[in-house]
């Protein structure tokens, strides 16, 4: 018997189409789900990164700010479980991500290695660029709001 290496490429590679967007879309949930409730209990590690960087927001101290980041973080990560809300996740993800990117610029000594801004970020810098990782799976699961959902496989 013939081992058929295309035939195998092919069944992999529909695998991965078959449940690619639906492992992203759970993907994001958790991630947002995980790391936004550990914020408005002070466990999250980016609270020394997130606090400063809320600081001259009106309204609100940093600390009440960290948790109300934090639960617009779970609802963003509820909000991509579902077909019907995953545009409720994007543009909710849409204004956090203006949020999650501001320490770049409020906060180069944090986020960059001294004298190699803007090219050397610091741990706290590629955890804030990594981010741009997620806005390309939220944008491949908004591409999928407008497809019709997949009928049942025949038995």
């Amino acid at each position: 018997m013939k081992f058929d290496l295309n035939a195998l490429d092919r069944r992999i590679a529909a695998l991965m189409q078959r449940w690619g967007t639906a492992a992203l879309q759970v993907s994001l949930a958790v991630i947002f789900v995980w790391f936004g409730i550990l914020k408005p209990f002070g466990l999250s590690p980016a609270e020394p990164l997130v606090k400063p960087t809320v600081a001259w927001l009106p309204l609100f101290s940093p600390d009440t700010w960290l948790a109300v980041i934090g639960w617009w973080e779970v609802a963003i990560g509820v909000t991509f479980l579902f077909r019907q809300t995953v545009r409720l996740a994007i543009a909710m993800l849409a204004l956090q991500m203006v949020g999650t990117f501001m320490p770049l610029v409020l906060l180069p000594d944090v986020t960059f290695q001294a004298g190699r801004i803007p090219y050397a970020p610091t741990m706290e810098g590629q955890y804030i660029i990594k981010n741009l990782l997620i806005i390309s799976a939220a944008l491949v699961v908004g591409g999928t709001v407008r497809q019709r959902t997949r009928p049942a496989a025949d038995g």
